[in-house]
């Protein structure tokens, strides 16, 4: 019996609207990696040091920090993944940990005399823990929202809706931190910045409002060995069995350890190139000029990416974003003019977001749907500790050094490791294993 033409185009137009809905998580959360990780917060929190802190100092604290609120995330990722698996809940657990996330952003509004680095540093990790989190259930239900041969595509879409959305409430906040001091003097710089972090918990939470309403709860399976047992116990039991048959899924094993070396240094990029611009006392109009503009310039090319991915081919794409920033990390070494980091900005524009989206579909296509939030906790828990490492690193360094610029070097170790590990990763091999372990979980279940 042939299928209604009505009703298919009906199920197509619902699949994408559901395309749409969740690619708004990524403009709606957005917001919170442009304004708070990348451009306003590090530069407004090198203002919170105490009388006599150097830059340096400063540069170093803030890495410090976003390496403890990302190994806290890190270590629960997996666990909450894995109930959340088991109890169907993938967006009730997004909710909390976006709601976690879009709180602490507002309550950065406090910190404002100089000696509250500390509580900002608090605050600012409450925050990443609830960015971080929510993204483990957002990546967990991209299996579900895209088909298979669609997957790099919509992962793409994802991450240029997230720059253009977070681009624009970027330029919103220049224009407040920036111009309407000079008009309106009473409002000053420090509270226009400190209100941007209000609008960066508003956006979070308005558009996040799409995803909830469009998009289902995937269908919930249950090994019949776990029926009456506790989510936590169950959480645990499931994690051990998964490591336990990591051997099961060596390409996804060797795909997620050959993500995590060379995410240290887009992680350390993105969070660090602004502290750095600042130690070297570039103005705060490069410095966000540029990061706006990444934003920006960056959109066109993650969606350019999706498609390359069809020419070249998944790795020799990946290959590519990763071989320009070993360029990029060479080069920031000798970095001494404010033109040079514009440079360097619209170069990290042009990979940024390509090289992220691919590895999120990359990671996709090799595991079991049923296991989408415990292996993307998985997924977190390697791009956590890529923001613990390479953070940190660059913080040792910068304090040895009582400079950065060695920092910067140094991070091109990542990605040509990474591209060696890579390399060994068969991603067919892989797909087709969770494709085998998804119908052998359906069938039991």
């Amino acid at each position: 019996m042939s299928k209604n033409p009505q009703s298919i185009s009906t199920k197509e137009k619902q699949h994408r609207r559901e395309i749409r809905a969740w690619t708004m998580y990524d403009w709606a959360n957005s917001s919170f990696a442009t304004t708070m990780m990348a451009a306003v917060l590090p530069v407004y929190y090198a203002t919170l040091g105490n009388a006599g802190d150097s830059p340096a100092m400063m540069t170093s604290r803030w890495g410090f920090t976003t390496a403890i609120a990302a190994l806290i995330a890190a270590v629960i990722s997996p666990i909450l993944g894995a109930v959340a698996d088991f109890r169907g809940s993938k967006k009730k657990f997004l909710a909390f940990f976006m709601v976690l996330g879009v709180v602490a952003t507002a309550l950065l509004f406090i910190p404002n005399q100089p000696g509250d680095w500390f509580v900002a540093s608090i605050i600012f990790i409450f925050a990443n823990i609830g960015f971080a989190g929510s993204l483990v259930y957002y990546d967990a239900l991209l299996p579900h929202v895209a088909r298979a041969d669609e997957i790099d595509q919509v992962s793409s879409k994802g991450y240029m809706m997230g720059y253009i959305g977070g681009g624009i409430l970027l330029a919103v906040n220049l224009v407040m931190i920036m111009v309407v001091p000079s008009a309106i003097p009473s409002l000053g710089t420090g509270l226009m910045t400190r209100l941007s972090f209000v609008t960066v918990a508003i956006w979070w939470f308005c558009f996040s409002i799409p995803l909830f309403l469009r998009i289902k709860e995937p269908e919930r399976r249950i090994d019949p060995d776990e029926s009456g047992m506790r989510p936590i116990a169950v959480s645990f039991k499931r994690l051990g069995k998964t490591f336990s048959e990591l051997k099961k899924y060596r390409d996804l094993s060797l795909g997620l350890l050959a993500f995590w070396i060379y995410a240290n240094g887009i992680g350390t990029i993105i969070t660090m190139a602004t502290a750095y611009g600042k130690e070297l006392q570039f103005s705060n109009m490069t410095l966000i000029g540029t990061l706006l503009m990444v934003q920006f310039l960056a959109a066109p090319f993650a969606y350019l990416f999706g498609w390359l991915s069809k020419k070249l081919g998944l790795k020799k794409s990946i290959y590519l974003s990763l071989t320009i920033y070993s360029i990029i990390a060479i080069v920031g070494y000798f970095m001494y003019h404010e033109w040079q980091f514009w440079a360097l900005g619209a170069a990290v524009a042009t990979v940024q977001g390509g090289s992220q989206a691919l590895s999120r579909s990359m990671i996709g296509r090799m595991m079991p749907k049923s296991k989408s939030a415990e292996f993307y906790g998985f997924f977190s828990v390697f791009e956590k500790f890529a923001s613990i490492l390479g953070p940190a690193i660059f913080a040792v360094i910068s304090r040895i050094m009582n400079e950065s610029r060695l920092s910067i070097a140094a991070l091109i170790v990542f990605f040509v490791v990474g591209m060696i590990v890579l390399s060994r990763v068969n991603i067919n091999r892989g797909t087709e294993v969770a494709l085998k372990e998804e119908s052998e979980m359906v069938s039991a279940s």
